[in-house]
């Protein structure tokens, strides 16, 4: 039995390159591509929402003085390219595999548009849905967007991919000595903890519709898998849940 049957994978840009800072990563993407394949073998139905931090980011637009309109513009057009991306390397892995880019955007020469029931049926079907260009609007980073296509598809919950972190922390682990990794987090105690799981307004939004998110290392092997068949990975964030750290690393029991 699986947790979840339909979910919302949201990756950021910056899976796609691995350990470099910039481009893309043949094995990096090739692992995305093997985890989102796992999951829709196990029968679980799979939509994805890709960022394109990897491409372009709002500090180059600072540096170049672009405002943030035309920003927003161009960090689209990077999502469409991660899509594209990410499709070919799940048909380079599984020939069969049926798997559908639905742009906000128009771009019919290769994106199907995106219309609610169309991306529900594919699912049924069975097919991998990628979602590119957000929303089509500016000036929201693609949490929104992840939660607001989840909402609409009726999606379970949204998977949060972080590259190179296990979850949402106590601290910035990487400044602060004893940052602790939570286990779950109440969605008030997110709130009133100011604690940077995604975009406030996305997270805003996850919690008036009681969509649980789970935040994890997208390194980690299997990780999607294990959270929809309920083991305990990474942090968990959801309505009815009670705020827990994780036993440190060494400790006892673990």
């Amino acid at each position: 039995m699986h947790r979840y049957h339909r979910v919302v994978v949201k990756m950021s840009g910056g899976a796609f390159a691995g350990n470099n800072d910039w481009g893309f990563d043949r094995d990096a993407i090739d692992t995305l591509a093997g985890e989102i394949i796992a999951l829709a073998d196990a029968g679980i139905q799979v939509a994805v929402m890709v960022g394109g931090g990897n491409i372009f980011r709002g500090r180059i637009a600072d540096q170049w003085g672009i405002d943030r309109v035309e920003a927003d513009f161009i960090g689209m057009t990077a999502t469409v390219l991660n899509s594209l991306m990410l499709r070919g390397a799940l048909k380079a892995q599984d020939p069969g595999r049926e798997v559908r880019v639905m742009s906000a955007v128009p771009m019919a020469a290769f994106a199907e548009p995106f219309i609610r029931l169309r991306a529900i049926k594919h699912l049924g079907k069975g097919y991998v849905v990628i979602f590119a260009a957000g929303t089509g609007q500016p000036l929201v980073t693609t949490d929104y967007p992840a939660v607001q296509r989840a909402i609409e598809i009726d999606a379970e919950a949204i998977l949060a991919a972080k590259q190179g972190t296990e979850g949402v922390y106590t601290a910035d682990p990487n400044a602060a000595t004893g940052a602790r990794l939570y286990a779950s987090i109440a969605y008030d105690d997110a709130i009133s903890r100011r604690l940077k799981i995604m975009d406030q307004s996305a997270f805003l939004l996850a919690r008036d519709h009681d969509i649980p998110i789970h935040v994890f290392n997208s390194n980690r092997p299997r990780a999607m898998l294990d959270i929809c068949e309920g083991k305990p990975v990474g942090t968990f964030i959801g309505p009815n849940t009670v705020t827990t750290l994780r036993d440190p690393v060494g400790a006892a029991g673990c």
